[in-house]
């Protein structure tokens, strides 16, 4: 029998994009360019929202 769950809204922020390389500016002694992660502080990386109810009930 099939399940029937909805799939979970995408984040309205990154839309679905969570997490980035962004680079420095600055290369390494062999020549790659340094790079950092960061993520959606919306979503906090997952890409995904949690729907309105539990945002409501999170702080209870």
């Amino acid at each position: 029998m099939p399940e029937n769950t909805l799939p979970r809204p995408i984040c309205a922020h990154c839309d679905g994009f969570p997490a980035v390389a962004i680079t420095t500016g600055e290369t390494t002694p062999d020549g790659e360019r340094r790079t950092i992660t960061a993520d959606c502080p919306a979503c906090r990386g997952t890409g995904h929202t949690l729907p309105v109810r539990a945002h409501a009930r999170a702080g209870r």
